[in-house]
């Protein structure tokens, strides 16, 4: 099974911790994107993705004007650039998320979404669909 390592989102698109819900909001919808990366003294330490503003944001009714680092989700799951499609799936699944961070060697190093799990597992289904067909024909072609 393959690791998710290839899929990372390493160069992440981020704003700094004291940027608006508002400013987030803007350039997602700019960069067509889901989240973007909160950033603590340069260092990538979360991020805030289009749930969190929905659900932190305007369900609540407050401002746009709170900060990434007021709204960011501190509990949200890790994986290693080695995780697995299954481990991420699995992840997301029960911390209803469709984005994790990736840490390495301590780091945040980058993130990984649902539809690039989803996509890897095609992917790996596709490969295995091939293979089967190969056997069942016997190595014929058709």
């Amino acid at each position: 099974m393959p690791s998710i390592e290839k899929l990372v989102v390493r160069d992440v698109i981020a704003l700094d911790e004291g940027a608006t819900c508002n400013e987030a909001a803007r350039l997602m919808e700019q960069k067509h994107i889901g989240s973007v990366g909160v950033k603590r003294a340069g260092k990538l330490v979360g991020i805030v993705t289009e749930r969190d503003l929905v659900y932190r944001i305007m369900a609540d009714g407050a401002p746009g004007t709170k900060t990434l680092g007021e709204i960011m989700r501190a509990e949200i799951p890790t994986v290693s650039p080695n995780a697995t499609e299954r481990d991420c799936a699995h992840l997301m699944r029960t911390h209803f998320t469709r984005h994790l961070l990736v840490k390495q060697a301590g780091e945040v190093a980058g993130v990984i979404s649902m539809l690039d799990v989803v996509n890897l597992m095609l992917e790996d289904n596709r490969w295995l669909i091939e293979q089967l067909s190969t056997y069942i024909r016997g190595g014929r072609g058709g």
